[in-house]
């Protein structure tokens, strides 16, 4: 017999305690030019959970160092993270005693001992507990790290693993007034998400009886084209690292989709039409309506996707669970029924995952 597969038990999400708006960011910094003003205001997003710099003596934003911004990366990092697991096992009706694997995933700074150590220390969770740090995927490693969890979680039949996206993307920004970091400020705010994941020790006889949907597979597709579309490097006129998006990103992805939804469902005896969710990646509303057009699917289809970009902008290797919770509140995913989640990111990859109820 077939060994039971992984499924979600539960997910969190977390944000900082200050939003602003697209207008707001263009008064916190001034921001007359023309072009950037239209950059901001045409995002499709709304608010942003963000950590500013603190405001200098002339009331304008003070200019943070590469250590300051390690610094809000961990300090702001650790609190939503936190936010975000108690959130997910509050969900899940586990507690910290359950959690016996620990994946933590981010790509807004580097430190060591990651967030896994930190985190175990921080909530007091089990010194035993196995954990993971998945650092410097960028977008798409959600889903590159869900797909180890899936794994652990399989060989390890009742027993709980977590995985949390800590993003705390205001830790990498550079304000500068150039084109390249303002297509990146206007873009990212902060946030995290967590996911519990648990494959029962036997399958339950029904669908109706099974807790979660089950992560049944999972596919990859790099474009070592565009290799260089996505960074996040060595900044040396600032002495600090800031991100970089290359123009024609959105139309790379799209136009890579199709390949990769159909080398996810292959053997599997399904077709896109048979696809009843689709939790995307909120990268952009470029990013957003070039899968949607190369996939034909329809605005409804991604409405939870332009929803979290709206309301939270991109929160990186997190947005697609902050979608899929948005999906769950909705309770309208029945036994039977089959999901897609899907996420994009630098190298330039495409991750997928399917996923049944």
């Amino acid at each position: 017999m077939d060994r039971p597969l992984p499924r979600i038990r539960g997910a969190g999400t977390a944000v900082p305690p200050t939003t602003y708006t697209q207008g707001d960011m263009l008064d916190e910094f001034d921001i007359t030019d023309p072009r950037i003003r239209s950059i901001f205001l045409n995002s499709a997003i709304e608010r942003r959970g963000l950590t500013l710099p603190p405001v200098g003596p002339d009331g304008s934003r003070t200019e943070e160092s590469q250590g300051d911004l390690l610094h809000k990366h961990v300090t702001t990092g650790l609190a939503m993270g936190r936010e975000a697991v108690e959130a997910c096992l509050k969900d899940a009706g586990a507690s910290l005693a359950d959690v016996r694997y620990l994946t933590c995933v981010t790509s807004t700074g580097l430190l060591t001992p990651g967030f896994s150590a930190l985190l175990i220390k921080e909530l007091g969770i089990d010194r035993h507990c196995s954990r993971l740090d998945v650092v410097g995927m960028g977008c798409n490693a959600g889903l590159n790290a869900l797909t180890a969890v899936a794994g652990w979680a399989a060989a390890h039949p009742g027993e709980l693993a977590v995985m949390v996206c800590v993003e705390a993307c205001s830790a990498a920004y550079v304000f500068d007034g150039t084109m390249r970091s303002s297509v990146v400020n206007s873009l990212f705010g902060d946030g995290s998400a967590a996911i519990a994941v648990m494959a029962a020790e036997e399958e339950p006889e029904t669908a109706e009886d099974r807790d979660g949907p089950a992560l049944m597979r999972f596919s990859s597709c790099i474009i070592p084209e565009a290799v260089d579309a996505m960074r996040y490097d060595w900044d040396d006129l600032h002495g600090k690292f800031s991100f970089y998006l290359d123009p024609e990103v959105p139309y790379v992805v799209g136009a890579h989709a199709e390949l990769s939804v159909n080398r996810l469902l292959k053997g599997t005896g399904l077709r896109r039409s048979d696809i009843s969710h689709w939790v995307v990646h909120s990268g952009g509303k470029k990013v957003i309506d070039s899968v949607r057009v190369n996939l034909g699917l329809s605005r409804y289809d991604v409405r939870h996707t332009t929803g979290v970009l709206r309301d939270h902008g991109n929160v990186s290797s997190g947005s697609f669970l902050f979608s899929y919770e948005r999906l769950r509140a909705e309770d309208i995913a029945a036994p039977g029924e089959y999901g897609v989640f899907m996420t994009m990111g630098p190298g330039s990859t495409i991750e997928m995952a399917l996923v049944g109820w």
